[in-house]
């Protein structure tokens, strides 16, 4: 069964009447529901039509963080082969929060790196639920590295609350951590395309996000900090997370409008986690155009745009 959202409500009674009838039809074979649960199925269609075309950001929130959205670990299997994990920092550990190796994308080789939150609550644990130490941006940057001296397009996925704020990760220099991954990212002379998969949260999505090309996906979400940390900071109550959501301008569509992403990726109808071979196959077709977007262009130049674009953002408002 699907995990429902708050506003889905009318959605889930009517797939739950369409289960029900699916069911009674199994048990007696005489009883014939097709008929109703067609016209049932069109109603969820049209309800799903309505309540998705007018989301507002708090409940675009919820869907960027829906448990059965699909992850790194789903777009990495079926948009690359041939992928090879890279582990650990070199320096203290390897954090599983960030995935990141070397695989090849369409048949061209390319870097990868992303956030993976996990599936279930044994993999949540073991992703630390998407929220990156220090050790993990060291993996990424070097990752970074090795696509810089191979020359490899580097396609960076994001999906994160936050950094995390452990004291532990405080200790060992999070903050210079992330600094360092957004000045290698600034660095890189080879293409780098990033995709806002589900939440782009703060420093910890911009270390692994500053990108030739930046998109988000339709659901997804990106801000300088959580609704429910801005909303904390601000008003010192964390229940008015909705109205900081609100405020902050996290959408695609605001972010499109601001100059801070290039494009935005369409989700099916109800959100990634309802159509996941669709949306994967949609983000794998953006970041081939990007690519190729880029081909012509040498590393100084693509360096150049890069920092150029990062700077443009405000400029224009």
């Amino acid at each position: 069964m699907l995990n429902y959202l708050d506003f889905e409500k009318p959605i889930s009674d009517l797939e739950g009447k369409i289960h029900e009838l699916k069911k009674i039809a199994a048990e007696d074979e005489s009883i014939d529901t097709s008929e109703e649960i067609g016209r049932l199925e069109v109603r969820v269609r049209e309800s799903m039509e309505d309540i998705y075309s007018k989301l507002n950001a708090w409940q675009k929130t919820q869907v960027a963080r829906h448990p059965s959205r699909p992850h790194f670990v789903d777009y990495s299997a079926r948009l690359f082969t041939d992928f090879t994990p890279l582990a650990g920092d070199r320096k203290f550990a390897e954090d599983a929060a960030i995935q990141a190796g070397l695989a090849r994308f369409q048949g061209q080789p390319v870097a990868v790196i992303g956030q993976e939150k996990g599936n279930d609550t044994k993999s949540r644990l073991k992703h630390n639920f998407g929220s990156p130490r220090p050790e993990g941006y060291r993996k990424a940057i070097r990752v970074m590295e090795m696509a810089g001296r191979f020359g490899l397009p580097l396609i960076t996925l994001i999906d994160t609350a936050g950094a995390y704020p452990g004291i532990g990760a405080e200790e060992r220099g999070q903050a210079e951590a992330i600094a360092r991954s957004t000045e290698m990212c600034l660095n890189l002379k080879v293409p780098i395309i990033s995709v806002v998969i589900g939440e782009g949260g703060s420093g910890g999505a911009i270390a692994i996000a500053t990108g030739n090309r930046v998109y988000m996906l339709e659901h997804a979400i990106y801000s300088v900090i959580s609704p429910e940390g801005a909303a904390s900071i601000l008003w010192r109550d964390s229940t008015r997370a909705k109205e900081a959501a609100t405020n902050m301008k996290i959408t695609a569509e605001d972010l499109k409008s601001l100059g801070v992403i290039d494009g935005i990726i369409p989700e099916p109808i109800g959100g990634a986690h309802r159509g996941a071979e669709t949306v994967i196959d949609r983000t794998g077709e953006t970041i081939a155009r990007a690519l190729a977007d880029m081909a012509g262009q040498d590393g100084d130049q693509l360096r150049a745009s890069r920092r150029q674009k990062f700077l443009n953002i405000g400029r224009n408002l």
